[in-house]
């Protein structure tokens, strides 16, 4: 393992991720960053590398909650305290499999039955107090950590009321998550919590990617000379923060910016007031960055850019970013408003951080993908479909979500039980007490044994994967069709974005099928995939409802826990064998009696039209062991009736 961390002042590029760091860190009120990029981009090792610049702090001697002793928490459970002591900023990290236990803290369950007393356990909120707290692939960290997460950080504590225990300790922390976004994006409601975002790409450029290259094996080749090499930096850049830190309070915000602020966030539509109180605060921690003593266009303009994209999102669908034009016409506009005519020249202009080459990395979100009018494609997805819950009946034990009935580690508490997933401490209690005196008990500890212990069964929501397999061949009705399901989807996608399930897409056409859209959590990937199906040709139905039981069962595999539907829509009319000479209806019978063996929940969308109707959806709805509906039902509000109707997996 490497002796020393990877140095801050040696990152290549990645200037607006290291300034909202940076400013983060200056002024903790901003909210933490949010980091958004593809892999390999080096966001973790830039992420840890802040940890190292920020100043020591005092702490009292024998708090487990590292209050500060000259202003302790008068609720410190630890309290009151006595002697102090220093010691550098903590960097904590939160797994994506951690649990509400290691976060918030629980009952120190061995002293509570052993010494009759009830002792709580700290959990990373109390260890991130005046630190760092750092999620890794945020976006998939369990909805219930999220929201326990944002909670503390926005408020500055931690409430912990569970097994008989009722906490309230100081939790403010600098909060840093990173994630990739084509593994699934964070509820709306949760990404406006975070103050700042930036998103990283790795460089185009060909002498700033064989730079990355030879500082990093470099650092491998020798982790301790590497960061000496950049201490002098990475100092200078932690005085600056400690400089920036004092002269913070003393920071004009004058009327005029004040009301620019208001007048850009005004102009982007962004909901509620909190992006106008983190472009200022941004603002304000910019200004003393650069060691200004009043805020200018300049620092509100660099804070729009960090603190706005996120939060002008108005559909799942929307890439984030903002349009350097429109910013720039929303400054002017709000300059005119306040009679400025022109802007006023700034003269200290601003400063980020040092950057150590001369190739800096530009970070731009790319254009949102647009339709190309090509005949031959489905089009743009129709997104008219308002979605209600989807729900696969029965009890499930799948990854939390909001969307079926599931066995969990969350949800309500429905009783003790021998198997469950944490120690239930009254019906352990109550299953001891009745043995006591024939254990010889003396004392207040009560005497346990294995047998005792009882568990807690809960029951919350679990998210599901929808698969719908659809019907692309080139009969009168497939732009109908294609028009129909591309809606669904959408609507459903729109909803999965929310309840944090997977839609995947199976279309028929030609002399195959194709995995059109794999099993998914990101928004963005399926629209830019349904804007690119093409229709056409014959239909190969055996041969889509196989391809949909290979993709449902690598996902079971990678998943076995979720549940999954099926939403087979076809006019049933196959014109494909499976093999050379077979009979392709009969052909396409056997597959959905093979899903139907799987015990895969399904529903069959009948697209038969006409006067007279064959009835041939009707045989594989009875092959499949699915639930019909014709296609007139076809809308987001019919599905989600169908679907619970449908069999449990």
């Amino acid at each position: 393992m490497p002796e020393a961390g990877y140095p801050f002042s040696a990152v290549v590029g990645h200037d607006d991720l290291r300034t909202a760091l940076l400013l983060n860190a200056v002024h903790p009120g901003i909210g933490g960053v949010l980091v958004r990029g593809e892999k390999g981009t080096a966001k973790s090792t830039v992420v840890r590398a802040l940890a190292a610049l920020l100043p020591a702090i005092a702490v009292a001697a024998d708090c487990r909650f590292s209050c500060d002793p000259d202003a302790p928490d008068p609720r410190c459970p630890d309290a009151p305290h006595a002697g102090r002591t220093e010691r550098p900023a903590r960097l904590v990290e939160l797994p994506v499999g951690a649990g509400e236990d290691r976060l918030v803290g629980s009952l120190d369950l061995e002293r509570a039955l052993r010494e009759g007393v009830r002792a709580f356990q700290p959990g990373l909120l109390a260890a991130a107090h005046r630190g760092v707290l750092y999620v890794d692939e945020v976006n998939l960290l369990h909805d219930h950590l999220v929201d326990l997460l944002l909670d503390a950080a926005a408020m500055g504590r931690a409430h912990i009321e569970r097994e008989g225990v009722s906490v309230s300790h100081a939790s403010a922390f600098l909060l840093v998550g990173t994630m990739n976004p084509e593994e699934g994006e964070l509820r709306p409601q949760l990404l406006d919590r975070f103050g700042l975002t930036v998103e990283v790409r790795a460089a185009r450029d060909v002498d700033t990617r064989a730079e990355v290259i030879r500082r990093r094996l470099a650092y491998e080749a020798d982790p301790v000379g590497f960061a000496g090499a950049w201490a002098d930096a990475d100092a200078e850049l932690a005085a600056r923060i400690v400089a920036a830190r004092a002269a913070l309070p003393g920071v004009a915000l004058p009327d005029a910016e004040l009301r620019r602020i208001a007048a850009v966030c005004a102009a982007f539509d962004v909901d509620g007031m909190r992006a106008d109180l983190v472009v200022a605060r941004t603002a304000a921690a910019h200004a003393a960055w650069r060691g200004g003593d009043r805020v200018t266009e300049a620092d509100v303009e660099v804070a729009a850019r960090l603190a706005l994209p996120h939060r002008r999102r108005r559909d799942p669908f929307d890439e984030p970013g903002l349009d350097d034009k429109q910013l720039d016409q929303a400054l002017r506009d709000a300059a005119e408003a306040e009679g400025d005519g022109e802007p006023e020249p700034d003269p200290d202009p601003p400063a980020s951080a040092p950057t150590p080459d001369d190739s800096p990395q530009e970070t731009k979100a790319p254009p949102a993908p647009q339709g190309d009018g090509d005949g031959k494609r489905a089009g743009a997805p129709d997104a008219a479909f308002k979605a209600r819950r989807l729900e696969i009946a029965g009890v499930g034990e799948g990854a939390p979500g909001r969307r079926s009935r599931a066995r969990s580690g969350g949800g309500r508490t429905l009783r003790a039980a021998s198997r469950g997933t944490g120690v239930h401490l009254v019906g352990t209690v109550t299953a001891a007490a009745p043995h006591q005196r024939a254990r010889g008990r003396r004392g207040t500890a009560l005497e346990l044994r294995p047998d005792d212990v009882r568990r807690t069964v809960r029951e919350g929501r679990e998210s599901n994967l929808v698969l719908f397999v659809v019907d692309a061949s080139g009969s009168m009705a497939a732009r109908k069709r294609m028009t129909a399901v591309t809606g669904a989807v959408v609507s459903l996608l729109r909803d999965a974005y929310q309840r944090r399930d997977k839609v995947g897409l199976v279309t028929l056409r030609g002399s195959g099928a194709t995995l059109a859209l794999p099993p998914t959590s990101s928004v963005e990937a399926a629209v830019a995939r349904l804007r690119d199906l093409r229709t056409g040709g014959r239909t190969p139905l055996a041969d889509g409802l196989l391809t949909a039981r290979r993709t449902l069962a690598a996902e079971r595999l990678r998943d076995p826990r979720r549940r999954a539907l099926l939403v087979l829509v076809t006019d049933g009319r196959a014109t494909v064998p499976a093999r050379p000479g077979g009979d392709p209806l009969a052909d396409a019978e056997r597959a959905a009696g093979l899903l139907a063996r799987d015990g895969v929940a399904a529903v069959v969308v009948d697209c038969e039209g006409g006067p007279v109707r064959l009835g041939l959806a009707d045989r594989l709805t009875t092959a499949i062991g699915g639930t019909g509906v014709r296609l007139a039902d076809l809308s987001a509000d019919a599905v989600a009736g169908v679907v619970r109707a449908a069999r449990a997996a």
